[in-house]
């Protein structure tokens, strides 16, 4: 599963000014599926050195078409050299038919296609996971994906991340371009900050909450930071991050795809 990224500048984190935004352009929808994507969840007004969280589907995964997933991760769309697209990113994933739900990472490197990497493809509803993107403590600019205190990837070379990169921690619904309004239910417990390479980590604070029409962001504890990302019939959009997804990452995501009610709280 390929997704966007989301990225805040400066100045709209220190000013927290709100808006609603999709490739560019205003939405004015307010139904769910409208929007190609759609998401739930927070991001770090800090920049940082990596970012954790223990995560759990909370229900069976629900995709008519397209995918949901839920994630953590650092970069953008024109995070790279030149303004390049680079991110790293791990979580969970869910594609059309699929009745449990699949852990994968996925990188973008300056200059090349993003990689989808599935690490597993059978988590049952409730069954968590720690997830960490981190960067090494003894070379600058390059990141290792962790699952349960395990790493699970190569290191990996992202020019220019190093000391530029916000943190992002979110779910979403791509509609598979026939504005499928697809479910998600997912628990995010612990999100934290890597303050230094290689760890000091510290719970996640300040942050931009977003969320989209038809779904909904709940926050069940400020320190540590644990929220729900859920569907929700008729939920308002708060404020939302700009969009930054390249659209090469989209036509990748809908090949994949073709390969391949209410939030409950246990």
């Amino acid at each position: 599963m390929v997704r966007r990224t989301l990225m805040v500048v400066a100045t709209l984190a220190l000013s927290l000014v709100a808006a609603s935004v999709a490739d560019g352009r205003s939405s004015k929808s307010n139904v769910c599926g409208a929007s190609e994507y759609s998401y739930a969840g927070v991001q770090s007004t800090v920049k940082a050195h990596g970012v954790g969280a223990t995560l759990d589907p909370l229900q069976t995964p629900n995709v008519s078409a397209g995918h949901v997933g839920a994630w953590i991760g650092l970069g953008g769309t024109d995070q790279g050299p030149g303004g390049a697209a680079e991110w790293i990113q791990v979580g969970y994933s869910a594609f059309p038919n699929d009745r449990l739900s699949r852990i994968y990472y996925e990188v973008t490197v300056a200059g090349a296609e993003p990689r989808y990497t599935e690490l597993d493809s059978a988590v049952k509803p409730g069954e968590k996971h720690a997830f960490k993107v981190l960067e090494t403590a003894k070379r600058k600019g390059w990141w290792r994906v962790w699952l349960d205190g395990k790493a699970v990837s190569p290191a990996i070379h992202l020019p220019g991340s190093h000391g530029n990169w916000y943190a992002q921690a979110s779910a979403e619904s791509w509609n598979g371009g026939v504005r499928a309004c697809n479910s998600f239910h997912y628990r995010f417990a612990n999100v934290r900050l890597a303050h230094a390479d290689g760890g000091d980590w510290r719970a996640l604070r300040q942050t931009i909450p977003f969320h989209d029409p038809g779904y909904r962001l709940v926050t069940t504890s400020n320190i540590p930071r644990n929220f729900l990302a859920t569907s929700l019939a008729g939920a308002p959009p708060v404020r939302t991050v700009p969009d930054l997804i390249t659209r090469a990452s989209n036509q990748l995501a809908a090949r994949q795809a073709l390969d391949y009610t209410r939030f409950r709280n246990r």
